[in-house]
């Protein structure tokens, strides 16, 4: 193998390993995203603002806004 080849081939490795990088990134993210949004559902069904029947539809919702 040349000295080209191999930088190809190591190109396209770091290539492989920011794709990777940014799926793990992505998958930690949503996961922060949709347990903050169920941790807001939560509070809004104590909130007393309303009618329970109402603060469900906001929870349904928020709940709804996950990815």
């Amino acid at each position: 193998m040349s000295d080209l080849d191999l930088n190809v081939w190591e190109r396209a490795m770091g290539w492989r390993k920011r794709q990777m990088v940014k799926a793990q990134i992505n998958e930690v993210s949503e996961k922060i995203r949709n347990d903050t949004l169920e941790e807001v559902a939560k509070a809004v069904l104590n909130f007393k603002a309303f009618e329970k029947v109402t603060m469900d539809s906001f929870a349904a919702y928020i709940r709804g806004m996950k990815r």
